[in-house]
């Protein structure tokens, strides 16, 4: 029996075993999905969590339940992969053969790759990309008193790229209601010329930064931080003081695509932005964000390159050429506080534009503006993360690749405002 083997059953593997399970012949193939912890987590929630949205049992589930029965599920360490005997190394000791290879391993944030950022970690120096970080920065709000508050990203890519911004607009709403909002200079820090990496939507989100009164630092390449003098330090020497510094330090891939000599200097794999598969190895295929793609790292991305690299490794299977290709379709909510959020839509060639989703005319959501109904999709996704999308169920209306329909893309060289 020929073997498919994924590692890491987060949202990417998950998502994987999910279609594939409902695809193949199981009396010709056989799927392994290998990750060694046993937490399953809303990534998403972890913005939210901080501001008391959620609690953690509304973020964690046990990765078994989401894996289909006819998927074999080892909750082991993955020592190495070795692309030239098709095989895997288990820290136990044991190996794994496999025919084709999945890699859905991920990102992790890495602060030691800054110079004292961990000198101060989870006392003065917070991040919400994990579930130990957000909760730890939940107890620090709920005392803190006020001061200069910075919210800062180090450098791209990240997982999620909005959520650096989403957490300063909650955190403007969160210190209005606490009536702390005059006490806190509020200021957000980013090695990016404007407050996104899309410039028509950096155009209206930095437009709203100064509505809400919240400084904005612009190319700002981090060098160090001194936890003494509470001061983070660029490389040509500016300098930004805080009280309370909330960072999303380096992502990077995970240690095991190093060990294994199969990524870039981030340790991300250098893959097909269109058909998912390895640079470097025909059998093996790369999603979600261990992928060197140059789309966001984010779980939507996921999704629709999970459905794309099925028919892939499908026509993979009987011999035949690729039919299916990533058009790096993106799309996500973005809290903007106040109960309110935008929602974007874009993919490799098209920047995020107006218009209404996922149906035209009717929505509900729309796009690129701020309103309450987008905040509410926000909340309402995570039961369509938990129920549709890490089961690999169609998610009503929305397209694996973006669609024109509904949108306004004349008004892509128009000055764009928020309601």
């Amino acid at each position: 029996m020929k073997k498919i083997v994924i590692l890491g059953a987060g949202t990417a593997g998950t998502m994987m075993a999910n279609h594939l399970a409902r695809k193949i012949n199981h009396r010709e193939w056989s799927i392994t999905i290998v990750d060694e912890h046993r937490s399953h987590y809303y990534q998403p929630g972890f913005l939210l969590l901080p501001f008391g949205f959620y609690s953690e049992k509304d973020v964690v589930r046990n990765k078994a339940d989401f894996i289909p029965g006819r998927v074999e599920f080892l909750m082991e360490k993955v020592e190495l992969i070795d692309p030239r005997n098709n095989r895997i190394q288990l820290l136990n000791g044991k190996k794994l053969d496999y025919h084709i290879l999945i890699v859905a391993t991920g990102a992790k944030i890495v602060p030691d790759e800054i110079e004292g950022l961990e000198d101060s970690w989870h006392r003065d120096i917070f991040d919400f990309y994990t579930i130990e970080g957000a909760k730890k920065l939940r107890e620090k709000l709920a005392n803190w008193e006020g001061g200069k508050m910075v919210v800062h990203l180090a450098e791209m890519p990240i997982k999620c790229p909005v959520a650096p911004l989403e957490f300063t607009f909650l955190s403007d709403w969160f210190l209005k209601k606490k009536g702390l909002r005059d006490q806190v200079d509020l200021t957000y820090v980013t090695p990016l010329s404007g407050a996104f990496t899309k410039q028509i939507c950096s155009d209206v989100l930095g437009h709203l930064l100064v509505e809400k009164n919240i400084n904005l630092v612009t190319d700002f390449s981090i060098e160090r931080v001194d936890s003494q003098r509470k001061q983070m330090v660029s490389y040509d020497e500016k300098k930004v003081d805080y009280d309370l510094l909330v960072t999303v330090p380096t992502n990077m891939g995970d240690p095991l695509i190093k060990r294994s000599g199969m990524g870039d200097d981030l340790n991300f794999i250098p893959t097909d932005k269109h058909t998912l598969q390895s640079k470097q190895h025909e059998n093996i295929f790369v999603l979600g964000d261990a992928a060197d793609v140059p789309t966001s790292k984010a779980g939507s991305v996921a999704h629709f390159q999970a459905e794309v690299l099925t028919g892939n490794i499908m026509n993979f299977m009987k011999g035949k050429a690729f039919q299916h290709s990533s058009d790096g379709h993106a799309n996500c909510f973005i809290e903007s506080g106040d109960g309110k959020a935008f929602l974007i839509d874009f993919n490799y060639d098209i920047e995020p534009v107006q218009g209404r989703f996922p149906f035209p005319i009717l929505g509900p959501f729309s796009l690129l503006k701020e309103t309450r109904i987008n905040h509410l999709g926000k909340l309402a996704f995570r039961w369509m993360y938990w129920n549709l999308l890490l089961r690999g169920r169609p998610m009503p209306g929305i397209t694996t690749h973006m669609t024109k329909a509904g949108k306004k893309l004349s008004s892509l060289n128009k000055e764009y405002t928020h309601a």
